[in-house]
């Protein structure tokens, strides 16, 4: 007996126990109106996912209780078999827990086996893990559970299997970061595969703090081809037919809807976008306000945030110093024309000045340095940080990652703010980035993707008076903290020596600045936050 399978992939958030229960009993009524026998969302699906320290909280659990019971009574009439994901509080014991429930009963539970203690994963620290297998049958179809990280190891699935399971199905809260769709495809082929299973996964989407996860739900068949696959960065509903196979006692997937990945630059803009929007969407903000200064990192910011909100939630301000070129203010205009914002402009000038006399009497015979141009940077925060609290809409800070690894940034200025678009994308990358938006249709201009960069706060600087060239400070920074790659390694690759020495200085010296900076987007393996752990008081050097 062939059986229809769906996979919820939803955006849900952290203690939205209403919220959360209203889109998972909509997706039981959609996939049981369809025929389907089993429904499958993502992992945490009733709370949301990752619920932090929450998790130490009993009326937590309380509420999810509360929203299980709304759940049962909601889905109680429908033939479907609904897999939840929940924390749940038992005689002292945390559990990360897929529950089973039919027909307004839950008639089993599985507790996840893998807790993940890596990366932004801390499930070591809330949750006890579980043992058995859980196996169900429907239509003549044993079915296995596991919960996501659990396929990225053969404990799980191999128990399920000798357990009985013709299939398993993943409860998932995979969050994105850069190829990880081809990591979580190979993972479900080298444990769920090799055993002869066909598998299916509901993964969540949606922004959640510095995190974005990317849906992209899948269904392999038993030889660990791409059965069908749902879209990324959107709510979707995926379904796929089970079959027995003749003569054999297993089943295996026919195709169905297969969605692309895309290009990896689709998938970096499409994250921060969706990151954008859900950070002010479940915060409550009503728009956001970007400092726009005709350079490459605000420019991007400006489309993603436009792309994100629409243009009548964004609002773009100029503040020329006196080292503002005229092609700044042409530019800045321009793309803000092209994407149809609010755009006003605030000459910083005159405060400048009266900062410099109030302190001419400390700075006097001193020659200009940093200290004056950082009074503008924090100039253009203070300003920026004004309209967010007379408005109530966001700052977003523009800084990029190339530039947060070596400190080439302000405290209380350029890094003012409150959520950090851009945060984790390296400045080669905000290239890529730009020539792909223009791809779709050309609203950055020209010019600012072909002038050198500069932060404008001295006559006639640019970044590579201080910086070594983006792609040599760009391929250091990779290599050493997201690759945990050495000096010697770094050197061995082909890199100067003393571009090596210098970015890894002031990777080390910046790290104070980074601990003050907003929250921002996660895109790669390892970002600056809650990837990156390292002490500022330390004598340590490699």
């Amino acid at each position: 007996m062939t059986v229809l399978i769906a996979a919820a992939q939803l955006n849900q958030t952290v203690g939205d126990f209403e919220g959360n229960a209203r889109r998972i009993i909509d997706a039981a009524v959609a996939a049981a109106g369809q025929g389907a026998r089993v429904l499958l969302t993502p992992e945490l699906s009733m709370s949301g996912y990752p619920p932090e320290d929450l998790l130490l909280r009993e009326s937590f659990y309380d509420r999810c209780q509360a929203a299980l019971a709304h759940i049962l009574a909601q889905t109680r009439a429908l033939d479907l078999h609904l897999i939840v994901g929940a924390p749940l509080l038992r005689d002292g014991l945390r559990r990360n827990a897929a529950l089973l429930l039919h027909r307004g009963a839950v008639v089993g539970e599985y507790f996840k086996r893998e807790l993940p203690n890596y990366d932004v994963f801390d499930e070591q620290r809330y949750f006890e893990a579980g043992s058995q297998p859980l196996v169900f049958e429907v239509g003549g179809l044993r079915v296995g559970i596991v919960v996501c990280e659990d396929f990225w190891f053969d404990r799980a699935p191999r128990a399920a299997h000798e357990a009985g399971a013709q299939l398993i199905l993943a409860l998932n809260a995979s969050p994105y970061h850069l190829n990880k769709q081809h990591l979580r495809l190979d993972a479900a082929r080298d444990n769920v595969c090799a055993l002869g299973l066909p598998m299916m996964a509901a993964n969540l989407v949606g922004g959640q703090d510095e995190l974005v996860f990317d849906g992209l739900s899948f269904a392999l068949s038993r030889s660990g081809e791409l059965a069908a696959q749902a879209l990324g960065f959107a709510e979707d509903l995926l379904l796929v037919e089970f079959e027995p196979v003749a003569g054999e006692d297993t089943v295996d997937a026919r195709p169905g809807r297969r969605e692309p990945v895309g290009s990896l630059e689709s998938q970096v803009y499409s994250a921060l976008v969706l990151g954008v929007r859900d950070y002010l969407g479940k915060n409550g903000f009503p728009g956001a306000i970007i400092g726009l200064s005709g350079g490459v990192d605000s420019a991007l910011v400006l489309a993603v945030a436009v792309d994100a909100l629409g243009p009548e939630r964004v609002r773009a301000v100029m503040m020329p110093s006196p080292y503002t070129a005229e092609i700044s203010w042409v530019d800045a205009r321009d793309m803000a024309a092209r994407v149809g914002v609010r755009y006003d402009e605030l000459s910083i000038g005159p405060v400048f000045e009266s900062f410099l006399a109030t302190l001419s009497t400390e700075f006097q015979g001193l020659a200009p340095d940093t200290a004056e141009e950082n009074i503008q940077a924090r100039i253009r925060g203070t300003l920026l940080m004004a309209l967010s609290n007379k408005h109530g809409s966001i700052v977003l800070t523009t800084g990029n990652k190339s530039e947060m690894a070596v400190g080439y940034c302000t405290l209380y200025g350029d890094m003012a703010g409150g959520f950090a678009v851009i945060k984790d994308i390296a400045k080669t990358l905000v290239y890529r980035l730009c020539a792909y938006r223009n791809g779709v249709s050309p609203i950055i201009p020209e010019r600012i993707l072909t002038r050198p960069p500069s932060a404008e706060l001295r006559p006639d600087q640019k970044d590579q008076d201080s910086l070594p060239e983006y792609d040599i400070l760009d391929g250091i920074m990779q290599m050493y903290m997201e690759d945990n790659r050495s000096t010697a390694d770094i050197l061995a690759a082909g890199y100067p020596r003393d571009a090596v020495e210098r970015v890894l200085r002031l990777m080390r010296i910046n790290e104070y600045k980074r601990r003050q900076a907003p929250v921002g987007i996660r895109v790669t393996q390892r970002a600056f936050g809650r990837d990156w752990r390292y002490p500022i008081t330390s004598k340590f050097r490699d």
